[in-house]
This record gives structure tokens, C-alpha cells and sequence, in this order.
């Protein structure tokens, strides 16, 4: 063999072991398909990494994930009322205890914007409690600047979440990934709307996983959920209720916090993994309140000062130390004692309070959980049938709040949860204004009606179909409507009645 054919075959195996290559490339890349975790999200959806339009180079391939989701992610634009300054006394205010209806110092209307993502296509959409949280109208730009008018199906403040619906179908959106599967190390992008900015990206890393940054304490029944997936994608104001997702563009977490100390990005940032917003979103869906089933117990990290403090003769330096049982719980009845160090759940190491409180959040009511924990150094296991607050295995049931309409006035009954924020007994809120009279009385979205002064005397209101009686009894009369808006400020207007 002579030099030419030499360098000839080199070049011909060369191109032989490219084409080899490359077709094996494809052929893997067709097999990886999405994989469904929730019957919202069609099944023969394919995952754009797995079209022979995309090579991925190396496992890294950002423009088919940025393409694949960008468009399921929304802007959420919230209306909330706050107050005016106070002015000076008023005879009506002494008479009613309420704010005078100056229209000059009606409640203002702030505007508070984060994102959104869209998780079935017909218009379901998760983002933060905190993003939504008291506001009286939600508004949803999609990608192409379409705008809905969002109903909230339902929040739950211990996770930070709420899903939102808008009446629209065939629309774009993220399936859901498996966080438990997420890797610290492993690229992930950041999609939302930082700063008004439509459609922002930006790419990082998994930095940590179940981080608890103590965000959520003052969250109500100090039963909030803190097990954040870290990475340092940049995030900002705004991308709050975006997405998190992998290169497969599945979601795998909600952005819902930053640590900053100049409330820009610092290089950390923080979002709720899809293992618990799957669940809760699911529980909203199907009940209108998040289901959750409890251990019993409190608890804290294992830790050398813990270790110091109570003098503890253990062997392990890790896991989550029963300092108290509850009576009559769940823990109680599978054996848990004070003391004991809780160091597994169905089957996954449990090296922090933050990845405990993961473990049982995903649970319901009823459900059952295998305990592993450590006494006196030696390793047990039991089964455990997680309660909720009442101490009982029962599903909180799905309250519907009736609605009822009056000449283009349409009213609700106040959910359970605002009628405790704000310590009254009932009342019913004005969900859309379409009367002018009514409008130019003062009547706002989100007003909270408590009582109606008539023509036969003042009533306090419990129902929507209660205040629909006494207008149709005032028929031709002015009457005084006395409320609360959401932000506590009470108030009152005077309206006739046609």
C-alpha cells in the first residue's frame, strides 16, 4: 500500500464512523419522549429534544428547551386595592363607622406583575400565592400579547402557590418533570418576566436542592412547605411564578424567591419543585384546597449544636430529631416517641427537616408512609397513616361559592379563607361591575359587602342570594352598602336601586 491510499482510507473510515455516529445520535435522541405526570397533559405530547430538527450537542441544546416553553409563559398582571391618607371626621363616618364615600379618596388601585405557567391547554396556570395574593382583578398576557381575565381556582400560602384559569383552549404548555430526578450540577433554565421584560431567559445550574431559607414562617397553622430547588439562573423581581425547567423543557420548579440583599439577583435564587406543585395543583383542581396529611410530630435538623445542647449520646450527624409527638396523630400511633431521629421516608434518606417536610407535603390525608428512624442507635421501621389538622383520615371537601347577579352586578360569597384574614363572620364579594349607576357609586371588584342599610333597616349579609333579596325588596330606594375591601380598609357607598 502506497501513501496516497494510506491517507485515503483514513479519511474514507473517518467518514464511515461519522455517519455511524450521527445515526446513532438520532436514533437515541427519537427515543427520548416525555413522559406524562398529570392527565391535564396530553400523552402523545413529544418533547421537541426527541425531532430529528434538534441535535443536541454534548446533553446541552438551550434553544430547543427556550422555544418549547417561552410560549406557555405568561405574564400575571394583579389588581389590589390599598389605602388613602386619612382625612378629617365625617358625621356619616361616625354613624356608620366607615369611610365617607368621597370620590376624591376612594381606594386606590395598585397593580403588583409576575409570571406564570400555563400546565394544560385549557387554561390552567400556576404561579405564586404571593403574586396573586389580595388581588381583586388577575389579568394573563400571553406570549403574543393576547390578554384573559384569570379566575383563582385556588392558593395554598405554605407552598407559595395558586392555580389560575382563563377561558381559552389549544394552548401551549409545560409538562411537568421529576425534581426528585434533578441533579445538583445539571443546567436549567429560568423563563418569566423580570422587570416588565416579556419572555426573559436565562440559564444556570442546580445549585442545591431542599434548601429552606425561612420565607414561608409566618404562613398560616405554621405548616409551610420549604424544600427549594437553588440555582443561580438569574431571576429577578417579576419571575416570580415563572418557570424552571431542564433541557428537556419540562418543569421542574416555580421561581418564587431570591436572596438578595439589594432585591436584585445576587447569585441565588430559589423555586418550588414540581414533585410539590404537581400535588398541590392537582388538590386545587379536584378539592379547591390543598389536602395535607401530617406526621404529628416536631421536629428540627440534627445537628453538633443540637447534639450539645440536649447532651445526645448518637452516632449519626445528620437527620431529624423528634422533639415532640402529638396525641392521638399519625406518629404517635406508628410508635414515634420524643427523642427518636427520623432518618428515611419510603425509602429516601431524610437528612433535613426541608427534605422530610417534601416527603410527606406529596401526601394525603389517609395515605401511608414508611418511617425509618433510629433509638438508642438502633434502627427501626414502621408504617405511619398521615392525619390532617381535625386529627382525622377525612378530604376537606371542595367549597363552591354561589354566585348570583343583579342589573350587570355580579356578587359572590367571600371564601372561607378571606373571611379569617380579615375576622368577619360573612359577607359577599362584588366580582364584576357592568351597571354604570352602580360603577359611578363606587362600587369596585373585590369590595366586600357586610351589610346593606334599606328601606326597613340595616342587614347584616351571609350570601350572595341574601343580598339579590334585599335589592329586589329596595327596588326604586337609595340604599347604603357598607364593606371592607380585601386590604382591611372599610368603606361604604350609596347607590338607587332600579
Amino acid at each position: 500500500m502506497n501513501r496516497k491510499q494510506f491517507f485515503l482510507g483514513i479519511i474514507l473510515a473517518s467518514l464511515i464512523g461519522g455517519v455511524v455516529a450521527l445515526a446513532g445520535a438520532s436514533y437515541l435522541a427519537n427515543q427520548n419522549t416525555a413522559t406524562s405526570f398529570s392527565e391535564k397533559q396530553d400523552t402523545s405530547f413529544v418533547n421537541w429534544l426527541s425531532d430529528d430538527k434538534f441535535t443536541v450537542p454534548d446533553g446541552i441544546n438551550f434553544v430547543a428547551a427556550a422555544q418549547l416553553v417561552t410560549p406557555a409563559v405568561v405574564h400575571v398582571k394583579s389588581s389590589v386595592t390599598v389605602s388613602q391618607r386619612q382625612r378629617g371626621a365625617d358625621p356619616l363616618e361616625e354613624l356608620f363607622g366607615f369611610r365617607s364615600p368621597d370620590r376624591n379618596q376612594m381606594p386606590r388601585e395598585a397593580r403588583s406583575s409576575g409570571s406564570g405557567v400555563i400546565i394544560s391547554k385549557d387554561g390552567y396556570i400556576v404561579t405564586n400565592n404571593h403574586v396573586i395574593e389580595n388581588a381583586t382583578k388577575v389579568e394573563i398576557s400571553l406570549e403574543n400579547n393576547t390578554r384573559y381575565t384569570a379566575r383563582v381556582i385556588g392558593t395554598d400560602p405554605t407552598t407559595d402557590l395558586a392555580l389560575l384559569k382563563i377561558e381559552a383552549d389549544g394552548l401551549p404548555f409545560v409538562k411537568f418533570g421529576n425534581s426528585d430526578q434533578t441533579k445538583i450540577g445539571e443546567w436549567v433554565l429560568a423563563v418569566g418576566n423580570p422587570f416588565d421584560l416579556t419572555s426573559t431567559v436565562t440559564a444556570g445550574i442546580i445549585s442545591a436542592k431542599a434548601r429552606n431559607i425561612g420565607i414561608l414562617r409566618s404562613a398560616e397553622n405554621n405548616l409551610s412547605i420549604e424544600s427549594f430547588l437553588q440555582t443561580d439562573a438569574v431571576v429577578n423581581p417579576g419571575n416570580s411564578g415563572g418557570a424552571l425547567v431542564n433541557l428537556a423543557g419540562e418543569l421542574i420548579g416555580i421561581n418564587t424567591a431570591i436572596a438578595s440583599r439589594t432585591g436584585t439577583f445576587n447569585g441565588y435564587a430559589f423555586a418550588v419543585p414540581s414533585s410539590i406543585v404537581n400535588k398541590v395543583v392537582d388538590d386545587l383542581l379536584e378539592y379547591g384546597a390543598v389536602q395535607r396529611g401530617l406526621l404529628g410530630v416536631t421536629i428540627v435538623d440534627v445537628s453538633p449544636e443540637l447534639i450539645d445542647q440536649l447532651k445526645l449520646d448518637i452516632k449519626v450527624s445528620q437527620g431529624v430529631y423528634i422533639n415532640g409527638v402529638n396525641e392521638g396523630s399519625g406518629g404517635k400511633e406508628a410508635g414515634l416517641q420524643e427523642g427518636d431521629i427520623i432518618v428515611g421516608v419510603d425509602g429516601v434518606t431524610t437528612n433535613s427537616v426541608a427534605t422530610l417536610q417534601e416527603m410527606v407535603a406529596r401526601k394525603r390525608p389517609g395515605d401511608q408512609v414508611d418511617i425509618k428512624f433510629l433509638r438508642d442507635g438502633k434502627e427501626i421501621e414502621a408504617k405511619a397513616t398521615l392525619k390532617n389538622l381535625s386529627g382525622d383520615t377525612k378530604i376537606v371537601k371542595k367549597e363552591v361559592p354561589v354566585v348570583a347577579s343583579f342589573s350587570g352586578v355580579t356578587f359572590e360569597d367571600v371564601k372561607p379563607n378571606i373571611k379569617d384574614r380579615l375576622n368577619i363572620q360573612g359577607g359577599v364579594t362584588i366580582v364584576s361591575v357592568e351597571n354604570e349607576v352602580w360603577a359611578e357609586s363606587g362600587a369596585r371588584a373585590g369590595f366586600i359587602i357586610t351589610s346593606i342599610l334599606g328601606r326597613d333597616g340595616r342587614f347584616r349579609i351571609n350570601s350572595a342570594n341574601e343580598v339579590i333579596q334585599i335589592l329586589e325588596e329596595n327596588r326604586g330606594e337609595e340604599i347604603v352598602i357598607l364593606g371592607i375591601y380585601p386590604n382591611g380598609q372599610e368603606y361604604y357607598f350609596e347607590v338607587s336601586i332600579e
